[in-house]
């Protein structure tokens, strides 16, 4: 039980970490980035690629990987995005036609890996030794994975809250009308959060290859269950990510441990659709008026 919990925990949080990108996108910029996990993707390759050819430690990729995926998520925004957000005569038609754009843009970045690695799995060997925890045993890369994790969320969190770009960001996810009354640029606010979430995502990329074997076919895997982390939680809302993304690492868990591992995909749904039944607008979610 101990190590089913634990591990539940370190995978929750790393799944909270996951969503907390899409939350942004999506919440703030209101692009539904069918993208999302193959920028995580391309992100964990990035980290093997420069951890095998040129020996650059994983947590010091993080001042390269990140910051590459910001601009160029900024630049994906700019170029690709903004002419969508242009012409959309409403949210809803919004997010329709983002959906559509990053459709392709997902075959783009899978084909783009496909090329460079191919389809095979990979993985490398960081800090894979055991290390005993409250009775159970823990590899030293996922719980390292799920320190630097938890930092970068609490590090999210209070930027948003108590920071003037964190306060007009929450602003325009709350109501983007009423946010240019006050002279927020909604526009700015919201590519600065796009890129922000492709910078997430990518450092969640670069942590979870420090454990798991990845492939280039992955991406929808991981987008997906961002997708029903941030639904779960309540579209926008970074605490109900959190929250989700726990509640849906430890359900997995106990059931690989105790069920069988084969059902995790078909409990995730389940959990899914009990949240949606019981409310609608999710765990943190509050009724548009």
């Amino acid at each position: 039980m101990a190590n089913a919990v634990l591990n539940g925990l370190l995978l929750g949080g790393m799944y909270a970490l996951i969503a907390m990108g899409l939350t942004l996108q999506y919440g703030v910029a209101r692009i539904m980035n069918l993208a999302y996990g193959d920028f995580l993707i391309a992100a964990s390759f990035g980290t093997y690629w420069l951890f095998t050819t040129w020996s650059i430690n994983p947590l010091f990729g993080l001042a390269l990987v990140v910051p590459f995926t910001f601009v160029l998520s900024w630049l994906v925004y700019g170029l690709l995005l903004t002419p969508l957000v242009k012409r959309a005569k409403s949210r809803e038609a919004l997010e329709v036609d983002s959906l559509l754009a990053t459709f392709g843009l997902l075959f783009v970045i899978q084909g783009v890996v496909l090329v460079i690695f191919g389809g095979a799995y990979y993985s490398y060997s960081f800090l894979s030794v055991p290390v005993p925890v409250l009775g159970a045993t823990l590899s030293a890369n996922r719980i390292l994975a799920f320190a630097v994790g938890t930092g970068l969320a609490l590090g999210l969190y209070l930027a948003l809250k108590y920071t003037r770009t964190g306060t007009a960001i929450r602003a325009v996810a709350v109501n983007p009308v009423a946010s240019q009354l006050v002279a927020i640029d909604v526009r700015k606010a919201a590519a600065f959060a796009f890129a922000l979430g492709g910078a997430l995502v990518a450092a969640a990329g670069l942590l979870v290859s420090m454990f798991l074997t990845f492939s280039a076919y992955m991406g929808v895997q991981f987008a997906m269950k961002a997708l029903i982390i941030v639904i779960m939680g309540g579209v926008g809302n970074l605490l109900g990510s959190l929250v989700a993304g726990f509640v849906l690492g430890l359900t997995e868990s106990l059931v690989a441990t105790y069920v069988d591992p084969g059902l995790t995909l078909a409990t995730n749904f389940t959990l899914f659709l009990i949240v949606l039944l019981v409310k609608p607008t999710g765990l943190f979610g509050t009724q548009a008026r």
